[in-house]
């Protein structure tokens, strides 16, 4: 017997008509962003935390069908929570840091994502993409700054000298819009995209994956990763198993090149599959079903003039490793504050160049480590399909061998090494916390209550003095632009345990700046006025890299 499929009802919105609709002229927004995904809305949320005004426009009127992205990092967490939304998330989430990886009938390697304490977020949450959105539009609804427009679909989009204008269709007809700034969040398929004439570049896999968001009751499955090299019920392919929220599962399985996406995605031959994998007597409905293909492709830039392209506009990564989301909304995190900036006339205009600059940086790490990890899962030749199956072999007794293993690897914050905003270390310093390095969590009491150091940060550059104050006031402007001093220990931060100052290699006197979106901008072992002020400069695009 087939299992029925039982698709969740998404809510829908109203679409609402707009007053732009019946103007003589086309109307003008100093920000439009085109799609309502996760990028889109978070980057809307951050814009309109810093006081931005944003309308968003969404060819559809609901969140995600089918629960499509399901992981996100730490990192991206972190952001949620610094825009007010992540509590919920991880609430309805399941976290887990625990991965496993079987090779044929047995288990050779286990990995702990976040095997140390000490940080508000979990190393990751499975979380469907529809709770996911849902949560977004409810942060979106206390912003007063948000105008979200289901059923407005763009059609057009051209480029101006002082902007851009897209062409609206919607229930009521098409009209024109104008914007200074143009950011195309709509999506792998993205119309703005297509409407510029560009393209990615990159690499498309010859492999196919058959994808099963599968409802089972009264499973016992732990909260962890579990991945499948050559599996009994899948032979010279493999497997995916990822726990959501409620009693949904996650089941991925390769089928090969050669399948044929349709009939592979029939309930009945889907069922067949679970069952060879769970056993015969489970008890299971579908979701969601669809089959996909590898891709590692980005466009050649991200800014084109006044249009910006993020998340999968941007770029397309293998969903194996939870790139695709994670990626975005780094992107959303990257691109809000510097746009502010400018916007408040606190910034160049160059300033949004080294959007290009970090994110296709990070863009590039992603397709890397995605292409590592596609050809480790379905190797192109024997001979790579015979090492890759010795390197597990081995993994399952020796060490050395385990860091080999390839099942996709995860999510992990991009340290900005390269970034034309960093200030160059003077001083000798230990640790991870680098020049374009994102923030290392900790916990910290704050008047004597208990809560976290990135709680502190961002949103706005922030000093970070370890050591007493010594007169210093509590904001300081370079060129207009705010920096927010903050203290540990002597009435400031008390670094609870010690871990702040171990994690940031800090002593008494050590200064860490802090961009807006928590990335490490420099750091000292004294505190002097002029250096800050020149380091702030040069993160604002204001001031040449000294040598």
């Amino acid at each position: 017997m087939t299992p029925e499929m039982q698709a969740r009802d998404n809510p829908t919105f109203d679409y609402r008509p707009s007053p732009d609709e019946s103007a003589a002229e086309p109307a003008h927004h100093p920000i439009i962003i085109v799609g309502a995904g996760p990028v889109g809305m978070t980057l809307a949320i951050d814009l309109a935390q810093r006081g931005q005004p944003v309308v968003v426009l969404d060819d559809d009127n609901t969140v995600s069908v089918g629960s499509r992205a399901i992981c996100y990092a730490k990192r991206v967490l972190e952001i949620w929570d610094r825009l007010g939304c992540a509590d919920p998330m991880v609430d309805l989430g399941v976290i887990w840091k625990v991965g496993r990886v079987r090779f044929r009938d047995r288990l050779v390697y286990s990995f702990d994502l976040l095997p140390e304490s000490g940080h508000k977020m979990p190393a990751f949450i499975n979380l469907q993409q529809y709770h996911m959105e849902e949560q977004l539009l409810a942060r979106i609804h206390q912003l007063e700054t948000i105008d979200l427009r289901w059923r407005n679909k763009v059609v057009a989009v051209r480029r101006l000298a002082d902007g851009a204008e897209v062409d609206v269709e919607t229930p009521n007809g098409v009209h024109s819009l104008r914007c200074d700034w143009l950011i195309a969040a709509d999506g792998a398929h993205s119309p703005t995209r297509k409407a510029l004439g560009l393209d990615f570049r990159g690499q498309v896999f010859k492999d196919k994956f058959l994808i099963g968001d599968v409802i089972i009751k009264n499973a016992d499955f732990p909260n962890e990763r579990w991945f499948w090299f050559d599996p009994p019920f899948n032979r010279g392919q493999s497997a995916l198993l990822h726990k959501q929220a409620g009693d949904l599962y996650r089941i991925d399985f390769q089928i090969g090149w050669e399948a044929d996406a349709e009939r592979e995605s029939q309930p009945e031959r889907v069922a067949a599959r679970i069952r060879a994998m769970l056993g015969e007597d489970v008890d299971f409905k579908f979701e969601w079903i669809s089959v996909y293909t590898f891709q590692c492709r980005r466009l050649d830039r991200f800014r084109h003039g006044s249009i910006f392209f993020v998340g999968d506009a941007a770029h397309q990564v293998s969903p194996f490793g939870a790139r695709g989301a994670n990626s975005g909304v780094q992107d959303a995190d990257n691109l809000a504050w510097k746009l502010d900036l400018v916007i408040r006339g606190k910034a160049p205009e160059s300033l949004l160049d080294s959007y290009d600059d970090e994110r296709l940086y990070g863009a590039d790490e992603n397709l890397l480590n995605s292409t590592r990890s596609t050809d480790f899962i379905t190797p192109k030749s024997a001979v790579s399909r015979a090492f890759r199956d010795a390197v597990l072999n081995l993994s399952e007794r020796y060490a050395f061998a385990r860091p080999l293993v390839n099942s996709g690897r995860l999510s992990v914050p991009c340290t900005l090494d390269a970034s034309p905003l960093n200030t160059p270390d003077e001083d000798a310093f230990a640790g991870l916390m680098r020049p374009g390095a994102p923030a290392a969590d900790a916990p910290v009491s704050a008047g004597g209550r208990e809560d976290w150091f990135l709680h502190h940060i961002g949103g706005d550059f922030v000093a970070v003095l370890f050591g007493p104050r010594a007169g210093l006031a509590e904001l300081i402007k370079v060129d207009g632009v705010p920096v927010r001093l903050v203290t540990v220990g002597e009435g400031g931060l008390e670094d609870r345990g010690g871990l702040l100052a171990k994690r940031y290699d800090a002593r008494p006197g050590t200064v860490y700046l802090f961009r807006p979106d928590q990335h490490v901008a420099a750091r000292w072992r004294a505190f002097d006025r002029d250096k800050l002020a020149a380091a702030v400069r040069h993160a604002t695009a204001r001031q040449e890299k000294t040598q």
